[in-house]
């Protein structure tokens, strides 16, 4: 399942203690201060790990405490600083103050890094106060306290594309032909409770990453269904693929009803490229399919049948077409 939510506490070590200490030689009744300081506390971390998947163990344990620093001691022996506590999340988390909801850090690459609480500076041993006045000081700093902050994850799958359509429109289906995932498929709405990720292989230099966002309803981009919990998934993909049932009575309405919701929801998503496919082609007569998209008023739209393999080689290559010129107004190279 699908984590993709999770609130966590994250508390940073405190710093260590600095310490009070007297050298004690032989034949140096005397000695100066010598009180090391302490270390500093350890951070918590949050970091991507190209393993981790989901949210889940963030959901499953909501608070993160890193270790102290350790106390300093004699001869000016400074304590050990407290480990780091990494947390490691999936590419794609966003990062939100938790009570605000402001966007703090949005990690994408393997290695990225963002430190919500950091740890305590140590304190000063009494060594550092030493002065021609005061030779023998009696005085060492405590730790400070690390940093404590509640913060709020949001994970969105990155992909290359996003098939996008009503419920049973057969999303699902052409991801489980075009890539080994093997998202639920059955003959009813809803079949797709969570988003599923594919990668499409067009030949040994060219895959795509495709991400089966789960139907869209009138009135998603409200909340209506689960209309919000999947929508933010499509907000990183390169390419839209608005898939339309052939068998739909009025395919260029329900088009118009996915579009609204995609903008309505975010007007940055109705500016992505994107592509219309007619699905489902072989509930259609054979010569009734050629002729599809015009007859339907889309005739830019791709028609093909998962079941049956037509026009599933067009439909990669014209995603390909668009993913590359996206890639190449965004300055970056693309090579799956």
């Amino acid at each position: 399942m699908l984590i993709d939510l999770a609130k966590i506490h994250c508390i940073a070590g405190k710093g260590g203690a600095g310490c009070i200490s007297f050298r004690r030689e032989k034949y140096v009744p005397k000695g100066g201060p010598d009180g090391g300081d302490g270390g500093k506390g350890g951070s918590v971390i949050i970091e991507v790990d190209p393993h981790v998947r989901t949210l889940l163990d963030c959901r499953e344990r909501p608070r993160y405490r890193a270790d102290p620093g350790r106390p300093g001691s004699g001869s000016n022996r400074t304590g050990a600083d407290g480990d780091d506590l990494i947390v490691r999340v999936p590419a794609g988390t966003v990062i939100k103050d938790a009570e605000s909801g402001e966007v703090i850090a949005d990690l994408i690459a393997e290695g990225d890094q963002f430190f919500p609480a950091k740890g305590g500076r140590g304190g000063r041993g009494n060594s550092r106060f030493a002065t021609a006045t005061n030779q023998a000081p009696r005085r060492a700093d405590p730790g400070e306290p690390g940093e404590e902050r509640t913060i709020a994850l949001e994970l969105k799958l990155i992909a290359d594309v996003g098939l996008v359509g009503l419920p049973n429109a057969g999303k699902s289906t052409l991801l489980s032909r075009i890539t080994r995932a093997r998202p639920k498929i059955a003959d009813y709405p809803f079949t797709t409770l969570e988003p599923n990720l594919g990668i499409a292989a067009l030949d040994e230099l060219r895959t795509i990453v495709v991400a089966d966002i789960p139907g869209l309803i009138e009135g998603a981009s409200a909340g209506k269904g689960l209309g919000l919990q999947f929508l933010r998934h499509v907000e990183r993909t390169r390419v839209l693929a608005f898939m339309l049932d052939c068998s739909d009575p009025d395919p260029s309405a329900t088009l118009d009803l996915l579009t609204h919701e995609i903008t309505t929801y975010s007007p940055a998503l109705a500016e992505k490229p994107r592509l219309v496919v007619l699905s489902k082609s072989d509930l259609l007569p054979p010569e009734e399919r050629s002729g599809a998209p015009e007859r339907v008023g889309l005739p830019q739209a791709l028609v093909l049948s998962a079941h049956s393999g037509e026009g599933l080689k067009e439909l990669l290559e014209a995603l390909w077409v668009r993913i590359a010129a996206d890639t190449e107004v965004l300055g970056e190279t693309h090579d799956g």
